[in-house]
């Protein structure tokens, strides 16, 4: 029987095929690090990646691409107007893929301040300096530009156990500070194309992961943990479902998107991979036993812990209208992309303990000491 969820491809637009460098903002990130990855690897083209560095924003992430020629690495912040116009008129780049962002739910909730200023009030800052650049450009080169906005499903609310997935025209209901803030950024982004004809695209994913994923969130936080002994913290009685989505495979839908996408338009990607979270820290703990036996069953450090404000109780996408038109889907399957994440957590150990510095376990302390 033909899987309902992709339908025969309807519409595939031609290519397109940048011909300067590619403006990356959040590049030093979890998802923003591997997509540079992903671009040079591919010989797409160069690119000026853009991160302030905060926190979440690793130079250990691309240490491979210090002396590789494609890779010209800029620390600043997307705030920062001079700066990004300076940018824009010399370095002249062909688009601009966004995923400068703040983004964890629970840093947004102790303080959303940063989220706004990031998030709202920085892609506010991109895309008026953008824009003014697009402007100047002759027609050939105007009309190739893009401008692509890395969003989340986390902008649609939370979905009950037996409603379909989000699509590309479900309400946006945000229940968070964080999702409340890129819910913001993709009303500008659409406004912008909508009033001034910029050439912008908008997609939305599910979680992520995979290699370079800052460990406070859920799948690196429980590798990092159970290899430590640690207990591992579930939120409440961990039934709260995701739709999971291979990094790698997140990278690929960008590109996709960026090269063949519709101005305008939104892209939902997501990974097929709904799984309750309780779920997801089991089977980590089940390939933790197999392949790093020393102190199994992991599944003895499970600790449910008190649920979060408003935590969101289910996330699922429609990722159709991307295959159907533009004929990406998911390529790694959930169990080898966990199986590949957990590897790579335990040969890069160094990389972890240099990004879980005293700041970071002053936050974990905070977030989970008093739960």
């Amino acid at each position: 029987m033909k899987d309902e969820r992709f339908l025969e491809v309807t519409n595939r637009n031609k290519n397109i095929h940048f011909t300067g460098p590619l403006l990356v903002t959040g590049g030093a990130g979890f998802i923003g690090s591997n997509f540079v990855h992903h671009w040079i690897a591919g010989r797409k083209g160069p690119v000026i990646n853009l991160d302030k560095l905060t926190y979440a924003g690793n130079l250990g992430n691309l240490q491979d691409l210090h002396s590789n020629p494609d890779h010209d690495f800029v620390h600043a912040d997307i705030n920062d107007a001079a700066l990004l116009k300076e940018i824009f008129t010399k370095r002249k780049p062909a688009a601009a893929v966004h995923f400068a962002a703040e983004s964890h739910v629970d840093r947004s909730i102790l303080g959303p301040e940063a989220f706004i200023k990031t998030n709202v009030n920085g892609t506010f800052n991109l895309l008026q300096q953008a824009l003014e650049y697009w402007r100047q450009l002759d027609d050939d080169a105007k009309s190739h530009f893009r401008f692509l906005h890395v969003s989340t499903d986390e902008v649609f609310g939370s979905l009950n156990p037996t409603e379909p997935p989000f699509t590309e025209t479900t309400p946006y209901s945000p229940n968070n500070p964080y999702s409340a803030s890129k819910a913001g950024s993709d009303h500008l982004v659409r406004s912008y194309h909508h009033t001034y004809g910029f050439p912008t695209l908008i997609t939305n994913c599910s979680n992520n992961y995979g290699p370079y994923q800052f460990p406070e969130k859920l799948i690196p936080l429980t590798i990092s943990n159970a290899n430590k002994g640690k207990p591992l913290p579930v939120y409440g009685d961990g039934q709260q479902r995701r739709d999971w989505l291979f990094v790698e495979d997140h990278c690929a839908a960008i590109a996709t998107a960026l090269a063949a996408g519709n101005p305008g338009e939104t892209y939902n990607i997501g990974g097929w991979n709904e799984k309750t979270n309780l779920d997801v820290v089991r089977a980590i703990c089940g390939i933790l036993d197999e392949i790093a036996p020393k102190g199994k069953p992991h599944e003895r450090l499970i600790t449910f812990v008190k649920d979060r404000p408003g935590h969101d109780v289910r996330y699922a996408m429609d990722a159709g209208k991307i295959y159907r038109e533009l004929g990406w889907k998911p390529s790694v399957d959930f169990e080898a992309g966990l199986r590949r994440t957990v590897q790579w957590y335990l040969e890069n150990t160094a990389w972890l303990e240099n990004v879980t510095s005293g700041a970071y376990q002053n936050w974990i302390q905070l977030q989970y000491a008093a739960r």
